[in-house]
Order: structure tokens, then sequence, then C-alpha cells
């Protein structure tokens, strides 16, 4: 009797959730109007941004500064782990660029940065299974797979595209110069045009930001300030809400999956780490519910790498819509560097999966024996290593 009222119970309960989730219609319309206010914020980014740079000659003296590759990949790194996502951090260097505020020298460096702080999220989460020593290893183990992979990418990769950009007549490395030659296949103009059908359909929203900052700034440079705020504001809000809305409609329905068939084999493992990405437009979503799942002994650690590596190339999804909405031929090139770094690293890393598990493997079981490991990590990579290089290439820079 009393599991007959359970079960009854439970019905009940789960009707009620059909009866508040949110109609499919409806989420569409939602993620419409997200994805437009996204778009609209990179505009309005882009048009507080050329109004300051106008005015002042600050952004290229620091832009000038942020040639230096370490910088740009430091500063990019510290900026992705403090905001947890790479989205946002990819989403503005393509918008600096195509308003000809960050070089496209500068950019791919710090595209590199971004991939390396976002997999901070990833630690983050498995420290929530610190009271459980095994199902913590596991966790650590998998979220070290995300990071492991972005550091030898980038430990391979940047001084690729330094040394190749030194040498090169152009100034461009190879990474550089291969994304070019796919914008050009595009043939996209060099410069904005105001015409843009995005430009257009968003333009309400950029006067409306533009008559604020005029109206509240006393100054020029006040208002390019505050204008380029208020859509750094925008474009946030409209990444959390997208993302939550597609997190409700989407994760719900695929934890079966991810336990039962996604992981049979590694290129399925990469597909739907790409595919899922691109849905939810967050890696940082993905990964986090990869890391429980691992740490459960749900999915096997060696597919735990190749999803890791496909998610990383779903979230290049958002780059290039970025560009979309400033649709120059340097913003697309920004776009195609991200989609290149993650396909190399792919090409580079998965015939030698067993470096970045082994190197995972090891750490992890360090720090399941010694949970300060797991912080030492955390802080030493995300927090005192950028912080560290940006001053000692600062004071080299100032003694040169």
């Amino acid at each position: 009797m009393a599991q007959g009222k359970t079960a009854s119970a439970a019905g009940a309960d789960s009707a009620a959730v059909r009866q508040r989730e949110v109609p499919a219609w409806l989420r569409g319309v939602y993620a419409g109007l997200c994805l437009y206010l996204f778009l609209a914020a990179l505009n309005v980014i882009g048009s507080g941004l050329g109004t300051f740079g106008e005015a002042s000659d600050f952004l290229v003296r620091a832009f000038e500064y942020g040639e230096n590759p370490f910088i740009a990949l430091l500063g990019a790194v510290l900026v992705t782990a403090i905001v947890q996502s790479s989205s946002f951090t990819t989403a503005l260097i393509v918008t600096l660029v195509a308003t000809g505020e960050m070089t496209l020298g500068t950019a791919v460096f710090a595209i590199m940065g971004a991939n390396i702080g976002t997999s901070v999220t990833a630690i983050l989460v498995a420290l929530a299974n610190m009271r459980i020593r095994r199902t913590f290893r596991r966790s650590f183990t998998a979220a070290l797979l995300h990071d492991f992979f972005n550091i030898l990418t980038v430990a391979v990769l940047f001084p690729l595209e330094w040394i190749t950009s030194a040498i090169a007549e152009s100034g461009r490395g190879v990474i550089t110069q291969a994304a070019a030659w796919l914008a050009n296949l595009v043939g996209l103009p060099e410069v904005a045009r105001p015409d843009s059908p995005v430009g257009v359909v968003t333009a309400p929203i950029v006067g409306l930001f533009e008559s604020g900052g005029g109206t509240l700034a006393s100054t020029e440079i006040a208002e390019g300030l505050l204008v380029a705020a208020g859509g750094l504001v925008l474009m946030f809000v409209a990444l959390v809400l997208m993302v939550k809305n597609l997190r409700g409609a989407l994760l719900r329905h695929m934890d079966g999956l991810f336990r039962s068939y996604f992981f049979r084999t590694d290129p399925r493992s990469y597909g739907i780490g790409a595919v899922s990405t691109v849905m939810v437009q967050s890696s940082t979503i993905t990964t986090s519910l990869m890391v429980p799942l691992a740490g459960a002994g749900v999915v096997p650690m060696r597919r735990v790498l190749p999803f890791m590596m496909g998610s990383n190339l779903g979230t290049t999804a958002t780059s290039v819509l970025a560009a979309t909405a400033n649709p120059v031929s340097a913003a697309l090139t920004v776009a195609f560097v991200h989609v290149l770094f993650n396909l190399l690293g792919t090409a580079i890393w998965y015939p030698l999966r067993y470096v970045p598990i082994r190197m995972a493997s090891w750490y992890g079981r360090l720090a399941g024996r010694s949970m300060p490991y797991a912080f030492l990590f955390l802080f030493l990579v995300f927090l005192v290593l950028p912080l560290l290089g940006l001053a000692v290439t600062e004071l080299l820079l100032m003694h040169r």
C-alpha cells in the first residue's frame, strides 16, 4: 500500500513537472530574442569602443602594449577564468578586431589564452566531490583532461604561431594565414558596411544605448566608455539567458542518453561533445556535466578526452556567430583561428592521447591522496602564473 502511494506521488510530481515545462515554441521565441540581444550587444560594444577610440589614444597605446604575445595569452587566461566563459571572451575579442581596436596578432594569442581559461570551471565542479575520495579522484582526473589538452595545445601552437609570424613578410603566423585564406573564400569586405543585415536589425538597440550614453556622459570619452560598458553587461546577460534556456530545454533529456548511448566509441564521444556544446552555446555546461558522470564511473575515462576535444570545437560556434554581428574579413579570420586551434589540437593530441591521459591520471591520483594539490593546481594555473607572467613581462618591457 505504501509503495502504491509512493508511486502515485512520483507520478503526480512528474505530471506537475510536465505541466510547468515551457512549450517548445515559446522556448524557440525566447532563444531568438536572446540571440538578437547577443548580436545587438556586440554592436553596442563596437559603437562605444569606436567613440572612445576616436576621442582618446588610450586603446591604441593599450593594444600596442598588448601586441606582446605573452600579455595577450596570459591576460585572456585571467579574464576567462574570472568570468568563467570563453564565449564571453572570444566574442569580445572578435568584436574588438572587427572595430579595429585589436590587431589580428594580439587576437590570435588571446584566443589561445581563452581556451585555457575556460577549463577552470571543470576543476571547480570536481572540487564539489571532495568528500568522497574515490569519486573526487575520478572527477578531478576528468577535469584535468580538459585542462591538459588546452595547455598542451597552446604549448605546441603558441611557439609555432609566434616564430612563423616573426619570419613571415606579412607578420602573420601559419595559423593566422590559414584562417585568413578561409575568410577570403567567404569574401567579406575589409571594413564593416553600415547596411549589413545584422547592423540594420540591431540598429534600434545600438541607437538606444548611444542616446543613453550621450545623455548621461559629459564628454565623448565618457560616452564611449559608458556605451561599451552597457554593451558588455547586455552581452553577459544575453549569454546567461541563452544558456539557461537551452540548458533547461536540452540537458534535462540528455542525461539518460549520456549514460547509455553517447560514449560507446571515441568518434561518437567527440561528435556528441561538439554538437551538444553548439546546442547549449557553452562548453562550461557540457564539460561540467561530464565531470560528475566520469566521477561516478558512468563514463569511461578513455571517452572523456574525445568528448572534451569535441566540446572545445563546439564552443567556437560562438566566435563564428560573433563575426556575423560585424561581418568583416578580420573578424571572421579570428573566428576561424579559434576553429583551427581546436582542430589542430585534436589532430596533434588524439593520436598522442596517452600523454594528456597519463598526465591527468598522475596528478589526479596525487590530488586524490592529498587535497591541497587540487587547490594548488587551481591557483597556480589560473591565477598565480598568469599574474606573475604579466608582471614579469611588464618589467622586461619597462627595462628594454
